[in-house]
């Protein structure tokens, strides 16, 4: 089925009356870079003043999400911090929230602050991380005796700037319990940064998916099990949310695999995807740009 193309007042009208709900990507969406897209600010308003609930997703892991509220109000964007969900904070949700991780269980963290904070709030006890005493060369000694922690219950992998051979050893340690959960942030294999292409979360966790012979449970887009998350503390009707991004293999294929509607805005790498139908994945609407929205304005 071909996606719905919204041009006319009434289309947008029909389209905003559908839904209670609605998810933004942000990066492509909301903003290029660090330059607002147009009538973003305008459009969101325009949404909240209608009695809709609206929440921002991205798979970011690495920064907190305070970093990521402080660029919306950098951007002139009024934006609770309770609204943000990056894969960091969903992969703490689904921890405490779907899987009811044990309280006296520890994470061993591969990744950044973000996990750290994350995990903090929500009162999960975790090693690893940022823990100078891992941002080392592996010793011959390590190879005797990783003093593994039998209180480990669960592995989570995000993106580690300072990724090392003995972080995956002892992460390998712990995963071949089959009783310790693996759990990774996002399967996307790079970020943009300064013009060019830098490893992701999905890089740092390769080596680990290779040597453990393990699935793992990911919770960034396209992922089901973010939604979950974001259900386990953020609640709506899924028949009547739709989720607004910019990228066919992440955005809209995350709201097809997570059973909610889904609109792809023209502002982002997946343009010509739609115009020239090349994909088998499909929106179930789209429009150039989310400030077309404000066209089912009556002003």
């Amino acid at each position: 089925m071909s996606a719905k193309h919204l041009i006319t007042k009434s289309d947008y009208k029909k389209f905003l009356s559908e839904f209670d709900t609605f998810l933004f990507d942000c990066d492509g969406v909301l903003w290029k870079g660090t330059k607002l897209l147009p009538n973003v600010q305008q459009t969101l308003n325009f949404i909240r003043l209608k009695g809709k609930s609206i929440a921002f997703v991205t798979n970011n892991s690495s920064n907190p999400r305070e970093e990521y509220q402080k660029k919306f109000m950098e951007l002139g964007l009024d934006v609770k911090l309770d609204e943000i969900f990056n894969s960091s904070y969903s992969a703490a949700l689904y921890l405490k929230n779907v899987v009811k991780f044990p309280k006296e269980k520890k994470i061993y963290i591969i990744g950044e602050e973000g996990l750290e904070k994350e995990l903090d709030r929500q009162g999960i006890k975790y090693i690893g991380g940022t823990d100078p005493s891992e941002r080392r060369d592996i010793k011959t000694e390590d190879f005797e005796d990783l003093n593994l922690d039998p209180s480990v219950g669960a592995v989570l992998c995000g993106l580690d700037l300072h990724i090392n051979y003995l972080k995956y050893s002892k992460a390998l340690g712990y995963l071949q319990n089959e009783n310790v959960l693996f759990l990774i942030t996002n399967s996307d294999s790079t970020y943009p940064a300064s013009g060019g292409l830098f490893p992701g979360a999905g890089s740092c966790s390769a080596p680990l998916l290779n040597a453990s012979g393990r699935e793992a449970i990911f919770l960034g887009k396209p992922n089901p099990e973010m939604l979950q998350a974001i259900e386990s503390k953020f609640k709506f009707d899924k028949s009547k949310t739709c989720f607004i991004g910019d990228r066919i293999d992440t955005d809209i294929l995350f709201a097809k695999n997570s059973g909610i509607k889904s609109c792809l805005v023209l502002t982002g790498i997946s343009k010509d995807v739609i115009l020239k139908n090349t994909s088998n994945i499909m929106p179930d609407y789209y429009m150039e740009m989310l400030g077309n929205l404000l066209n089912a304005d009556d002003i």
